[in-house]
C-alpha cells in the first residue's frame, strides 16, 4: 500500500515566547529568551526561581461556564488549536467533522486542579475537591476540549510520553491518516507547570539552571520550566488540494525507539536509533537534512549524548547541519515542548531561516556540532528533524520537509 502523502495546514501556539505563532517565530529569530523570575506562584522553600511562563493570555473570549470546567493546560491547547485551525481554514460541516480529529499529549495530567485541591483541603480546610476535578485534571481532558471547541467528531485522544509526547502525539495524528481513520488531524501538546509542587519535584533531581537555559555551552547548569502549548494541523494532500488549504511544509516521516535501561539516564543508542528510524522512514539521507532541532535541554549528560547520537546518526554530514535548542528561549515546556518546536522546524523550511541557541556563551568540546549560537542563520532548509528525548527512555524523532507538488 502506498502511503499517503501527508502535510502541515495550519500552526499554533503559545508560551513564555508569545501568545501566537508569529510573535513565538519573531522571538525566536531574535534569539529572544523568555526566561525570567517567577510571578505567577508561590515560591516558598524553593532554591530556584526562573520560568518561562507566560505573562499574559490573549483574550480567548471562552464563557465562564465552561472555562471552570478546564485546567490551564486545556486553556492552553485551545488557545494554540484554534490558531492552527483558523490558519488551516478548517470549516467543518457534520459529515467532515467525522474525518477529523485530534492528538494532543501532555507529560502527566493537570498540575494546577490537583495543587489547588489539595491546597484546599489540605490546608485551607475545604470540606471537599472541586466538582470537576476529575475532568478537569485527567490526561485526555485538552484533547476533549480541543474537540469540543473546534467541532471535531473523528479520532480523539491524549498520548503521555514524559517529554515526547508533543511528538508522539504528531506521529499518532499522522497514523490515523495513513490507516484512513480522518482525513484532518490537530495534533501537538500541552503544559502547565509552574506550579509550587511540580517544581519542588524538579528541585529534588538537581537538574534546574539556576539563571537561564544554555544548552551545548560549557557554563550551562541545568534545565528551566516552562508553560505552554503548540498545535499543528495534519491533513492528507489531496484533501488540502481538493479545498485550496495553505500548504506550509510536508510530513515527512518518523522515527521512535527506547532506551531499555534507565528511567532518567539517557543512552547514545536510543536517540541514535529514533533519528536513524526516522531518516528510514521519510526517504532521507543524511545529506538531505539541513537542521536538526535538538533536545537540548541544557543538562551536561543530555547535550553530551545527543551529540554523539547525532553525529552517529549523520556520519560526515554531521558537520553540515545546523543544529540549535530553542529550549534556550521558550524553556523545557515538558509535554508541549516537542510541539512548539515542530513550529521552529516548519518556519524554518518556509522561511529559510534556522533559529539560534541563545544564552551560549563558552564552547564545550563534547558539543562540537554548529548549534547556532545566539544569532539565527539564514540558509536553505530543505528538511528538518525535531528530536525528542524523554524519561523513561522513550525516543521520538520526527521530519518535514519543503512542500514539493
Amino acid at each position: 500500500m502506498t502511503r499517503p502523502r501527508i502535510v502541515i495546514t495550519g500552526l499554533g501556539g503559545v508560551c513564555a515566547l508569545g501568545t501566537d505563532v508569529p510573535a513565538i517565530w519573531q522571538a525566536m529569530r531574535a534569539g529572544r529568551s523568555g526566561i525570567g523570575p517567577i510571578t505567577t506562584t508561590p515560591l516558598h522553600e524553593l532554591k530556584v526561581s526562573c520560568g518561562a511562563e507566560i505573562a499574559q493570555l490573549p483574550d480567548h473570549g471562552i464563557e465562564h461556564k465552561r472555562l471552570v470546567t478546564m485546567d490551564r493546560f486545556s486553556l492552553l491547547a485551545v488557545i494554540a488549536a484554534r490558531e492552527a485551525a483558523a490558519q488551516a481554514g478548517l470549516a467543518l460541516d457534520t459529515q467532515a467533522s467525522t474525518r477529523a480529529g485530534a492528538v494532543i499529549g501532555t507529560g502527566v495530567c493537570g498540575w494546577e486542579t490537583i495543587e489547588d485541591n489539595y491546597r484546599g483541603i489540605l490546608l485551607e480546610g475545604r470540606p471537599r475537591a472541586n466538582i470537576f476535578s476529575i475532568p478537569r485534571g485527567m490526561t485526555a481532558a485538552p484533547a476533549g476540549q480541543v474537540s469540543m471547541d473546534i467541532g471535531l467528531r473523528g479520532p480523539v485522544f491524549a498520548v503521555s510520553s514524559a517529554c515526547s509526547s508533543g511528538n508522539h502525539s504528531i506521529v499518532s495524528a499522522a497514523d490515523q491518516i495513513v490507516l484512513g481513520r480522518a482525513d484532518v488531524m490537530l495534533a501537538g501538546g500541552t503544559e502547565a507547570p509552574i506550579i509550587w509542587g511540580v517544581l519542588k519535584g524538579w528541585e529534588a533531581m538537581r537538574v534546574l539552571a539556576r539563571q537561564t537555559c544554555r544548552p551545548f555551552s560549557a557554563d550551562r547548569d541545568g534545565l528551566v520550566i516552562g508553560e505552554g502549548a503548540g498545535v499543528i494541523v495534519l491533513e492528507r494532500l489531496e484533501h488540502a488540494l481538493a479545498r485550496g488549504a495553505p500548504i506550509l511544509a510536508e510530513y515527512a516521516g518518523c522515527g521512535m525507539s527506547a532506551d531499555a535501561t534507565d528511567i532518567v539516564a539517557p543512552t547514545v543508542e536510543g536517540p541514535t536509533a529514533a533519528m536513524a528510524n526516522c531518516l528510514a522512514d521519510a526517504g532521507l539521507a543524511p545529506e538531505d537534512v539541513d537542521y536538526v532541532n535538538a533536545h537540548g535541554t541544557g543538562t551536561k549528560m543530555n547535550d553530551q549524548i545527543e551529540t554523539q547520537a547525532i553525529r552517529r546518526a549523520f556520519g560526515e554530514a554531521a558537520d553540515r547541519l545546523s543544529v540549535s535548542s530553542t529550549k534556550s528561549m521558550h524553556g523545557h515546556c515538558l509535554g508541549a515542548t516537542a510541539a512548539l518546536e515542530m513550529i521552529a522546524c516548519v518556519k524554518a523550511v518556509t522561511d529559510g531561516v534556522v533559529p539560534p541557541t541563545a544564552n551560549y556563551t563558552t564552547p564545550d568540546p563534547d558539543c562540537d556540532l554548529d548549534v547556532t549560537p545566539n544569532v539565527a542563520r539564514e540558509r536553505e532548509v530543505r528538511a528538518a528533524l525535531s528530536n525528542s528525548f524523554a524519561f523513561g527512555g522513550t525516543n521520538a524523532t520526527v521530519a518535514v520537509k519543503a512542500y514539493r507538488p
